[in-house]
């Protein structure tokens, strides 16, 4: 029989019970000093500085090849670059250590993610996100992310994300090597990657309106044997992931209808 596996306010004592790691207030400092660090690493790089120069060129070009509509839903918000919370950061950790490790009670693809590991381990540290108007400008944007990537000479690679929950998203990772500081003194070169978003203004909406459901949601695991949700018309998951869905199938609808319609709309 298969080692239970732990629940999430488990978490932490199964940390310090099987890998004699403790989670405290120091971890949580150390944490934020190196996401900072690599966040304004980043800041400073010529690929950053690229993406924000040419952000209005895509969107003023796009309006030109789609005929007049527009890129972005917002062009003149500032993009930034965001830290993820320590607290979710742990939650990330937990779902690949346990709740989708496929290999337990055995470490996943061969390696715990632990301290020593988990800031080239987790990829979206450092993120941000870029929404666009329309469905076509999510490829749109991500193959020119991908050309100003190849001009720098950075590592880049994309997923295309289509979830069963109802989540439509491409995330664009970029992985540079960052110089780190250690826990106690001194240094260490990482691997990290750099998270992109690019997403629609429908699915970014329905992303913050279900943004603490599904926080909750991916600290429990999902149990054999119940119904799927697919039939429990009742559950917060019928409701919510169909949404996900109805809204994709409504933006390639949007863009059948503007390809055959054609002419210039704003």
């Amino acid at each position: 029989m298969a080692k239970k596996k732990p629940k999430y306010d488990e978490y932490k004592k199964w940390l310090k019970d099987i890998h004699d790691i403790e989670i405290i207030n120091t971890t949580k400092l150390y944490y934020e000093r190196v996401a900072n660090k690599i966040k304004g690493v980043f800041e400073k790089s010529n690929l950053w500085k690229g993406l924000i120069s040419n952000y209005n060129s895509y969107g003023d070009q796009f309006y030109i090849d789609s005929r007049g509509y527009h890129l972005w839903s917002n062009p003149i918000e500032p993009v930034e670059l965001k830290i993820k919370s320590f607290d979710s950061f742990l939650l990330k950790t937990y779902r690949k250590n346990i709740l989708d490790n496929k290999d337990w009670p055995e470490p996943p693809k061969g390696e715990w993610i632990l301290p020593n590991n988990w800031f080239s381990k987790i990829n979206d540290i450092v993120r941000t996100s870029f929404v666009v108007k329309y469905l076509d400008g999510v490829e749109y944007v991500t193959k020119h992310f991908q050309l100003l990537c190849k001009e720098f000479k950075v590592t880049s690679t994309v997923d295309y994300e289509a979830k069963e929950e109802g989540y439509y998203a491409a995330h664009m990772y970029v992985t540079d090597n960052f110089e780190i500081p250690k826990i106690v003194l001194g240094t260490v070169f990482v691997n990290v990657s750099i998270e992109f978003q690019i997403t629609t203004q429908l699915q970014e909406v329905i992303k913050k309106l279900l943004h603490k459901h599904y926080e909750e949601r991916r600290k429990k695991e999902k149990l054999k044997g119940n119904i799927k949700w697919q039939w429990d018309y009742k559950s917060d998951e019928f409701a919510t992931n169909y949404l996900g869905h109805i809204l994709h199938y409504v933006e390639g609808m949007i863009m059948e209808r503007r390809g055959r319609i054609g002419g210039k709309k704003t």
